[in-house]
């Protein structure tokens, strides 16, 4: 089940304030273990081997252990967006991504896994800021980037599934 949500907050002056896409949750299932489909949502540096159609650059800036700060381009609803994402994980379970800087400063996406008999349940909830300006100039829309979230994750479980 999908939700999407706009919201928008403006100052007490009426200014425009923030503006954001907010898609709830959506979830898959893959076959895949865990930690297989884990891996592969967190092996940063073969997104662009991968699936260089949403990902055509990934460079790693820095590595910690729960942390990896990562510039990616990525192509999301047919627009290219420089972000440098801050990638958080904790223990096979959930892995998270900020978007610290670029063009959807702000955004955030969790991806939970959950271990079941049959294989991994995956839930992910996406809060997607794009600038304002790519949304006033309708070059990002609902509709549009809601489907590319959904066909990367699509994309890694098939890699996790071989």
């Amino acid at each position: 089940m999908i939700n999407l949500i706009w919201s928008t907050i403006y100052t007490q002056d009426g200014e425009l304030f923030e503006s954001s896409l907010t898609l709830d949750t959506f979830e898959k299932f893959t076959t895949a273990s865990r930690k297989k489909i884990f891996d592969v949502f967190t092996n940063y540096d073969t997104y662009q081997k991968w699936i260089p159609q949403y990902f055509p650059s990934v460079r790693i800036i820095s590595v910690r252990p729960h942390t990896t700060l990562v510039e990616e381009h990525r192509i999301i609803a047919g627009t290219e967006f420089v972000v440098m994402a801050k990638h958080v994980v904790n223990d096979s379970l959930i892995h998270e991504t900020f978007f610290v800087g670029g063009d959807a400063k702000g955004s955030h996406i969790t991806e939970k896994f959950e271990q079941t008999s049959t294989g991994t349940l995956i839930t992910v909830t996406i809060d997607f800021k794009p600038k304002l300006s790519m949304k006033l100039s309708g070059l990002v829309g609902k509709p549009k980037y809601l489907k590319d979230f959904e066909n990367i994750v699509d994309e890694f479980i098939k890699i996790a599934e071989i």
